[in-house]
């Protein structure tokens, strides 16, 4: 760790961190994503698929909990959700780390900014706006 008097780490040690986050995060939902592709492919690529009529019967992974009992089963349609998700949840994960970067160099009103960040992207990502 550096130390740059009261800070310890340096600015540009914070954002090659939380860039090289974004990148990971990025690269890993597509590779997820892309593997779940296949998998879907090779078990439904001969279903015929009516698009003009909406079945919200099939929409069997609406919750996290049904996509990681369909990741356990290998499921396809559930590792694309899982990926999807990842993508997701990395802008997320930066900010809670941008807060804690923030913390470090204790630059309290940043800090303030992030958490209200936070917390209106989980209000949203909520049911809570969904009426």
């Amino acid at each position: 760790m550096k130390q740059t008097g009261k800070h310890y780490f340096a600015d540009k040690d914070i954002q090659v961190i939380l860039g090289t986050l974004l990148r990971v995060g990025v690269i890993a939902s597509m590779l997820i994503v892309f593997i779940g592709g296949l998998i879907y492919l090779s078990g439904y690529s001969r279903e015929i698929i009516d698009y003009s009529v909406f079945n919200p019967s099939k929409t069997k992974y609406s919750s996290i909990l049904a996509i990681f009992q369909g990741l356990s089963a290998l499921d396809g349609k559930a590792i694309i959700q899982f990926g999807t998700l990842l993508l997701i949840f990395t802008p997320v994960t930066r900010v809670v780390f941008s807060i804690f970067g923030f913390l470090i160099e204790r630059d309290y009103l940043y800090v303030l900014i992030g958490l209200f960040v936070l917390c209106v992207i989980l209000i949203s990502l909520s049911n809570k706006l969904v009426g």
